[in-house]
């Protein structure tokens, strides 16, 4: 019996060895496992044909908070490639996502070309940055660059294809960014003010000119306490703001307390809509593609703020 079980055991170990040596993948096509859908678009439009690719964070989920389970676990152990964020968005799985070197497995932060000198500073922890980056379409350009090289390095055959890949979508966000630019100016500027649940939308607010105000904190593992909800309460009854947002991947119940403090001071604010803030849409959907999410999010904006 303890030879059966020794030679169980080693075949598990033989094939687990030969599943990580060449990702589980027996149609020659890399395989991508990414932590959050916004990388996983950027490596799709980047790879085409020559990748597949898997999303650990699917629609609504929070990767502030993301733990990662047994099967992600196992799905980042047969990978080719891993990319994730990085700048500490994925905090609870630092640690796993580090221990992949262990594996061989080449693991890559999207981030890693973005100058540190542009980054927004995280007040909750002065050692870190914003994490927030995909909302200056300017700044995940910067992305989509460094997918394209890890791609480049990792499988230099078709190095040539993701270079075309990389422009073709690259020109389709900066066509993004004017677009949001067009779009903001419709608003007055003494009017651009966005209030979500957690505050994520510094860069947007930065790159198109809004001012940004989150009930918790850049993570989303603070915690909103009564005096947080009273001073968004007495801004929003001050500069008369007629519209606050919820968000996909964070509670609802945040936003109408606010809301509701609002109302007992005698003014209507409304909720203007659901904005995708830490995760994109439903796969199939428009909103399930970072291009979708960011045309959603400033259509939703301008619309509750011009009070349509």
């Amino acid at each position: 019996m303890k030879k059966i079980i020794l030679v169980v055991l080693a075949l598990s170990l033989l094939l687990s060895a030969c599943a990580t040596e060449t990702g589980g993948n027996t149609d020659g096509k890399l395989n991508i496992v990414t932590t959050t859908g916004m990388i996983a678009d950027i490596s799709k439009n980047v790879g085409g044909e020559y990748v597949e690719v898997i999303a650990l964070m699917g629609a609504g989920v929070d990767p502030h908070l993301y733990k990662a389970s047994e099967g992600d676990v196992r799905r980042l152990q047969e990978a080719d490639l891993i990319f994730y964020s990085g700048l500490h968005l994925e905090a609870q799985m630092g640690e796993v996502l580090e221990k992949m070197n262990d594996f061989r497995i080449k693991t890559v932060a999207v981030t890693d070309k973005i100058d540190r000198a542009t980054l927004l500073a995280n007040p909750q922890y002065p050692d870190q940055y914003d994490p927030h980056v995909w909302f200056d379409v300017t700044m995940w350009m910067k992305a989509v660059e460094q997918v394209q090289e890890t791609l480049s390095e990792i499988d230099p055959s078709h190095k040539s294809e993701y270079e075309a890949n990389a422009v073709a979508y690259l020109a389709q966000l900066e066509e993004l960014h004017q677009y949001v630019l067009s779009q903001a100016e419709t608003i007055p500027a003494d009017k651009r003010v966005i209030i979500t649940a957690h505050d994520a939308f510094n860069y947007f607010g930065k790159a198109y000119g809004f001012e940004v105000r989150g009930l918790q904190g850049i993570s989303t593992e603070a915690q909103a306490g009564t005096a947080d909800v009273q001073d968004l309460t007495n801004f929003i009854v001050e500069r008369q703001i007629p519209a606050i947002f919820v968000e996909s991947s964070v509670p609802q119940r945040n936003v109408e307390a606010v809301q509701a403090a609002v109302q007992a001071q005698g003014f209507d604010v409304q909720i203007g809509g659901s904005l995708f803030s830490d995760a994109m849409g439903s796969e199939g959907t428009p909103e399930g593609t970072y291009i979708g999410m960011v045309r959603h999010n400033i259509d939703t904006i301008v619309a509750a703020l011009k009070g349509e």
